[in-house]
């Protein structure tokens, strides 16, 4: 059996969250599509689960730091908004990985570079990036390979 495409996923969840009335789940669902669209417009091209999914980690992002704002300002019902918008984004996205996941990716990158010094970041990263999409906090992981690297 192949795998649905992740788009075509979440446009049955739309469908399934319309016939269920569930206007606040149909509100994020929405939002993702529409996001993917407005990329694909954008760009020219129709983008594949890898995409989609960089598309819909940027909104994390986003409202990880959305959180962080209204909770400074004292808005703790924005913030819980936001909290559900990112459990909603995260049954599309795939299972995060662990510490050590991780750190053994990051080993296996390291190898595959052959690091000499600091200035090989950016190639560590390249290799991380495309298999944590999604799965990581790439700012975090930046952290631990920088750290590694004694920067």
């Amino acid at each position: 059996m192949t795998e649905i495409p992740l788009k075509q996923r979440i446009s049955d969840e739309m469908k399934a969250a319309l016939r269920a009335g569930a206007k606040a789940r149909l509100g994020i669902i929405r939002l993702i599509l529409a996001a993917v669209k407005q990329r694909e417009v954008d760009e020219r091209i129709s983008l594949d689960d890898t995409q989609t999914l960089a598309v819909m980690d940027k909104m994390v992002k986003q409202r990880r730091d959305s959180i962080s704002q209204y909770q400074a300002a004292q808005r703790q019902d924005l913030a819980d908004q936001e909290s559900y918008e990112i459990g909603i984004l995260h049954e599309f996205m795939p299972s995060a990985l662990s510490e050590p996941e991780i750190d053994a990716m990051i080993d296996a990158a390291f190898i595959n570079v052959g690091v000499t010094s600091a200035k090989d970041m950016g190639k560590v990263i390249a290799i991380l990036k495309p298999q944590m999409q999604g799965r990581a906090d790439m700012g975090k992981v930046s952290g631990k390979v920088k750290s590694r690297l004694g920067s």
